[in-house]
């Protein structure tokens, strides 16, 4: 046992090596690549040190990157959510799901006060999530999906770090745009399901 974890360490500790070299000897490969008369191949643009000048210049994000959740709403950017536009049906889920218990809803109710399929407020603790991704996994409704942004920074815990449902939503135009295809796998499992209930139902 004790053999096995050396192997496993010193050979953890070479591929560690190789990549600190290679962070070095990159920039010469590819200067000098066209003088080895073809021999060497033609080297990543991603391979060795490289970096940005944050903040001003950014890196694309990757699609399933994920940060924080968010609420969809049917609309563009720009627009405000309403209780029409949103998908969000307080079912509660999400919440159960929470391994840390970050996410509060409370149901919406009508003006006779009975409880209607609308979440009235919605919180997420942004300094107890896990970025675990679970409330949208489960979301019967694709109502909560995961967020890119990751610049949490800010002053006062209540008022900077505990998000609220007008902070939470976002646009379906927003969310297209930054997963562009889970997105479009979405659409296309949405009008499949339509077609199909389409069929189903008498003429």
């Amino acid at each position: 046992m004790i053999r096995l974890y050396g192997l496993e360490l010193l050979r953890g500790l070479t591929i560690t090596l190789g990549h600190f070299v290679s962070s070095y000897t990159v920039g010469l490969r590819r200067t000098f690549k066209n003088r080895l008369r073809g021999h060497v191949r033609q080297l990543p643009t991603d391979s060795g040190i490289f970096t940005v000048q944050y903040p001003e210049e950014r890196l694309k994000l990757p699609e399933r990157f994920r940060v924080l959740p968010v609420l969809i709403f049917d609309g563009k950017e720009g627009e405000k959510w309403s209780s029409q536009t949103e998908r969000c049906t307080a079912c509660g889920i999400c919440a159960k799901v929470c391994p840390p218990q970050c996410i509060w809803i409370v149901q919406g109710k009508d003006p006779q006060g009975k409880p209607v399929p609308k979440a009235s407020e919605f919180y997420i603790d942004v300094d107890v999530c896990m970025n675990c991704g679970l409330c949208a996994e489960f979301c019967p409704f694709d109502a909560i999906k995961m967020d890119h942004t990751f610049e949490l920074g800010g002053g006062e815990r209540g008022a900077s770090h505990i998000f609220d449902i007008d902070r939470l939503h976002v646009s379906t135009e927003y969310y297209g745009k930054t997963h562009p295809k889970a997105w479009a796998d979405e659409e296309a499992r949405r009008k499949t399901e339509a077609e199909k209930k389409a069929s189903r139902s008498p003429e």
